[in-house]
């Protein structure tokens, strides 16, 4: 007997339709960047080895390419990345198996073109098929990092089998899980412990990922609030300190930094006329934590050594934290051992009562 749609399971059906083709848009995206950037490091590998005019560019070649892709506007080409791209291509040939022949026919002369493809496949490795619908380039960036190829088919199989978030990859990999596994003796047990605590990649579009985002052509302010409410609260955060006529200039929503292999996006970033200094200030729907104010001073302490110019003072940061009725407000002062500076800042910034009594005043508006 067929069941008879009610309003409970329209609703039900919906959210079911909705997951699923959003699983799909997601896997679709990843699929398309992973090739994108696989094809691009097949390509110089391939011009490295038998471009007729590659003797003219040498050990340039990174760069005078990255400096002519950028002219076309095309992003994550800087020669970092390149040298990324074309690490993915020789260590992943078999992605090979996941073309398509309409691609493999886009391409004039495609066929010949390839020569990687033909060498064997690691001894120990997974389907390329298969490791093209299950991670992302994220994944694959860290991947291409372990140069053993047991150790890596080691973290792509658990990686694949427990659904690991990159994050979770990247904690594992520093855990030593694949060192500590050799060593236990119940390596089965320790499988099952890692994986009941590993944190899984959510079913949702992964458009916070850089490299997803910039792929789409989005700007990282169309896509990094965490919520609807806190995209508001930055909007009303910007106007209150630039009435405040204090000498904030408003310089950036959504600031996006690279701090070793990986990126941040500081909420907002003022540069104050007065005291000379950028203000970084970040926004946490959520209770104060040890771990937001190290991320805002890894902002401050990133901005004080790459962002200041001669005359400057060290940049300042602020962190408002939110949790129903209660708010806290921090401030990071970065090197600054002098007194008098101090001094001066509390007095030119907003105190912390007036923070506190403006984002409690705008959370009851909005919420």
């Amino acid at each position: 007997m067929k069941e008879k749609l009610t309003f409970k399971s329209l609703v039900k059906y919906i959210q079911k339709i909705h997951d699923y083709f959003s699983a799909q848009a997601r896997k679709a995206i990843n699929i398309n960047l992973t090739l994108r950037n696989w094809n691009i490091g097949l390509y110089i590998y391939e011009y490295e080895q038998k471009g007729s005019d590659r003797a003219s560019y040498g050990e340039r070649l990174l760069e005078r390419l990255a400096e002519q892709l950028s002219k076309s506007n095309l992003k994550r080409v800087d020669t970092r990345e390149l040298r990324r791209y074309r690490q993915f291509y020789t260590t992943y040939p078999q992605i090979w198996e996941a073309l398509t022949p309409e691609y493999k026919q886009m391409l004039p002369n495609y066929e010949n073109l390839i020569s990687i493809r033909d060498s064997s496949t690691p001894e120990f490795s997974l389907n390329g098929k298969m490791l093209l619908e299950r991670l992302s380039f994220t994944h694959f960036a860290e991947l291409i990092k372990i140069e053993d190829s047991i150790k890596r088919t080691f973290y792509e199989v658990e990686c694949i089998r427990g659904n690991w978030s990159v994050r979770e990859l990247k904690r594992q990999i520093a855990s030593l899980y694949y060192e500590r596994s050799g060593l236990s003796r119940n390596k089965k047990k320790l499988a099952e412990l890692v994986q009941s605590g590993a944190e899984q990649t959510e079913p949702k579009l992964a458009i916070r990922d850089p490299y997803v985002f910039e792929f789409l052509g989005l700007k990282p302010a169309e896509v990094m609030s965490e919520s609807e409410l806190e995209n508001q609260l930055l909007d009303k955060l910007q106007e209150f300190l630039l009435e405040l006529g204090n000498g904030f200039c408003f310089e950036a929503k959504q600031k996006r930094v690279l701090i070793g292999d990986t990126y941040g996006f500081i909420d907002l970033v003022f540069y104050h006329r007065i005291l000379k200094c950028h203000v970084l200030i970040e926004l946490k729907l959520d209770a104060f934590s040890h771990e937001y104010i190290g991320q805002l001073n890894t902002y401050v302490s990133w901005y004080e050594k790459n962002m200041m110019s001669e005359g400057d003072n060290p940049p300042v940061g602020i962190l408002l934290c939110t949790q129903k009725d209660q708010t806290l407000v921090e401030y990071a002062l970065a090197g600054m051992d002098n007194n008098l500076f101090v001094s001066k800042y509390q007095l030119e910034l907003p105190g912390k009562e007036d923070m506190q009594r403006f984002l409690e005043e705008k959370m009851r508006e909005i919420g």
